[in-house]
């Protein structure tokens, strides 16, 4: 099993270090004003950047420009950031680093800020791990942060300054907009970027909203059929009957997966469930000899319905291709399993088989979003609940999935 966590773990890491480097048609417009085309590496960090590296070709070398000397850069369709000297307040509003003083503590900085809405009034976002702040200007070009920030009162309350909405009420007029319109604006993207769209319309200007226009494919089903390799394993004491090897036996399993693609990272991540039904049936004829002579027929009869619960990781080779990995909890719901002993056609002994929870892990390719094929290894106790008797289950599978949205 290590050995095999091993070489999953090196394989991804290498494809990690490739897949994840993708250069992608953008621009670049630096500090005298002149733009050129080129490919620039998207990696799709939720951090601001203080850098870029780009590359003037497929086969050119990697070139990194910083923000001294870029004053625009982009993806197309993807992003856009400019470089700007602003005053931030970078104030924590982490609950254990709040301080007293209800106004931001503004310092001077120069910053690559992400465009999010261009019209008759701009929006801009800067990110850095738990800090997010957004700047905004109007005709006159200045731009500035929408204040927002927590503290502490003198009594250790926590309290907000929610000035931007204030703010967002003075700069953007429209004959459409009430007090109320700004009441209950959050100071998130998703609110400002409806409010600065709703501005520039109310004007009749043009929006340009530069959040990618992807249609994602949030939830697959995929129906899934599988080999199994299955080995199954019982020890007891070192005179014990009940000590036998069952063997390496070949089933088929089935499994529905439904999978949901969580909604950041570029559809890299994703939860999924998936009911599976699979057997195990075996038989071995052994003699005893000393304590307990005698001659025996061991069988077992392993179903279940295994549930795993699976974190998945999605590294893209291409725009159809990608390998993942699963690491899944597994609920084990066993029917009617039993493993029997018996001494010249009469049962001596009965062990139950108990519903267990047991981990596996896969490593998977898919293709098209439709075809895939996954190795996963999975072990457990089966007979968990028996404080004497052990036993080592192990299954390795072959699965194949179609996708039919």
């Amino acid at each position: 099993m290590v050995k095999k966590l091993l070489l999953i773990i090196t394989v991804l890491l290498s494809v990690n270090s490739y897949s994840q480097i993708t250069f992608e048609k953008g621009y670049i417009i630096d500090h005298l004003n002149q733009k050129t085309e080129c490919l620039i590496k998207n990696s799709d960090s939720k951090r601001n950047p203080v850098e870029l590296e780009y590359r003037l070709s497929d086969e050119s070398e990697i070139k990194t420009a910083t923000i001294q000397n870029v004053q625009e850069f982009g993806i197309y369709n993807v992003f856009k950031y400019i470089s700007a000297t602003v005053n931030i307040d970078k104030s924590s509003n982490m609950l254990g680093s709040l301080n007293t003083t209800k106004d931001p503590l503004f310092t001077e900085e120069k910053l690559f800020l992400k465009v999010l809405v261009e019209g008759k009034a701009n929006l801009f976002e800067y990110s850095d791990s738990n800090l997010i702040r957004f700047f905004y200007n109007t005709a006159d070009g200045t731009l500035t942060q929408l204040t927002y920030k927590k503290y502490l009162t003198t009594d250790g309350q926590i309290a907000t300054n929610n000035a931007f909405r204030q703010q967002l009420f003075s700069d953007l007029k429209c004959d459409a907009f009430k007090i109320s319109t700004f009441e209950t604006i959050e100071y998130k993207k998703r609110d400002l970027i409806r409010i600065f769209s709703q501005y520039s319309e109310c004007s009749n200007v043009e929006v340009v909203d530069f959040r990618p226009n992807i249609k994602r494919d949030l939830f697959n089903l995929t129906f899934r059929p599988r080999i199994n390799n299955s080995t199954f394993e019982m020890n007891g004491s070192s005179t014990s009957i009940y000590n036998v090897d069952f063997g390496s036996e070949i089933g088929f399993g089935f499994g529905i997966e439904a999978e949901y693609i969580l909604p950041f990272n570029k559809n890299k991540w994703s939860i999924a469930i998936e009911p599976t039904y699979q057997n195990y049936k075996s038989q071995k004829r052994f003699t005893k000899i000393g304590f307990n002579a005698g001659s025996y027929e061991a069988s077992i009869d392993y179903t279940s319905i295994d549930v795993p619960i699976s974190l998945r990781h999605y590294f893209f080779l291409n725009n159809h291709s990608k390998l993942f990995l699963n690491v899944s909890y597994v609920l084990d719901l066993s029917a009617k399993s039993n493993i029997e002993f018996r001494r010249s056609d009469l049962l001596t002994e009965n062990f139950k088989i108990e519903a267990n929870k047991n981990y596996t892990v896969g490593l998977g390719y898919k293709l098209y979003d439709t075809f895939s094929v996954e190795f996963r290894y999975q072990t457990r106790d089966a007979l968990g609940e028996y404080l004497l008797i052990g036993s080592s289950y192990a299954t390795t599978s072959i699965i194949l999935g179609y996708s039919i949205f």
